[in-house]
């Protein structure tokens, strides 16, 4: 599995505090099968007009020198549209995914619909390709929503415990996966124990064999390579499987 969505830069935002913090969860990640892992820190836009923080540098080096074999180490960001990007094509690379033209963005929680679209549409016409991620988390996502999102080129980053919880949004997280809007799963981990293998599990159990492998292998590591996703199949979530989690999640039998 590939996940292109952490926060394991030690010591730079709210994610893990030290490299032995992060050695540790990498130590985890590829006992579940992940094999590769892009360092995403928090980046507001206007951040990138200028030389990135020289603390990311050297943050990366310290964690590279301790890092096991498993997984690989990607570099990247989670880039905050707080203000339209300052810098394209080319030189905005340094902040994408791996240095693709796939960028991961994110906005505040209560931001409003046309906001993401116009953000979005503007990242596109920098001749970037957006990877929303956790796009559950804002009120306004919609499979209506997420359907045009994509149509104007932006990719859905879905996190992959999200899909367990009972809360609002892994119910937009699940109709997400349910209409084959989601690209690619991730565990947007911040130093725990969150983990991409815990969304495969979760769709391997609803038969989603196909969807699990497009999501956690198959279009991450076309994101890596720079090229094209491929579209996910819809896939029934199973209403009483959803019951039998809701009663485990809330102690019972």
């Amino acid at each position: 599995m590939i996940d292109l969505h952490s926060h394991l830069l030690p010591a730079v935002d709210d994610g893990s505090r030290t490299v032995a913090q992060s050695v540790k969860v990498m130590k985890a990640m590829a006992a579940h099968g992940v094999t590769d892992v892009c360092l995403t820190p928090h980046l507001r836009a206007g951040q990138l007009a200028g030389a990135l923080p020289p603390a990311h540098d050297d943050a990366f080096a310290a964690l590279q020198a301790a890092a096991p074999a498993l997984p690989r180490l990607h570099r990247g960001a989670e880039v905050m549209l707080d203000r339209p990007l300052p810098v394209r094509g080319e030189s905005s690379r340094r902040c994408t995914i791996g240095g693709t033209r796939y960028i991961l963005v994110e906005f505040p929680r209560m931001v409003a619909l046309d906001t993401v679209t116009i953000a979005l549409g503007r990242v596109v016409d920098s001749d970037l390709l957006p990877v929303l991620a956790h796009p559950e988390r804002y009120a306004c996502c919609s499979p209506e929503a997420v359907t045009r999102w994509r149509q104007l080129g932006a990719r859905m980053q879905v996190d992959a415990t999200t899909l367990l919880s009972t809360q609002s949004r892994g119910q937009r997280a699940r109709a997400l996966v349910s209409a084959g809007l989601a690209d690619i799963l991730a565990a947007d981990n911040h130093g725990d124990d969150r983990i991409i293998a815990t969304g495969r599990k979760f769709l391997e159990a609803q038969e989603g064999v196909e969807q699990a492998e497009l999501l956690t292998v198959l279009n991450p590591r076309a994101i890596l390579n720079d090229e094209p996703l491929t579209d996910v199949p819809p896939l029934e979530i199973r209403r009483s499987w959803m019951q039998r989690l809701r009663q485990l999640l809330e102690g019972g039998e």
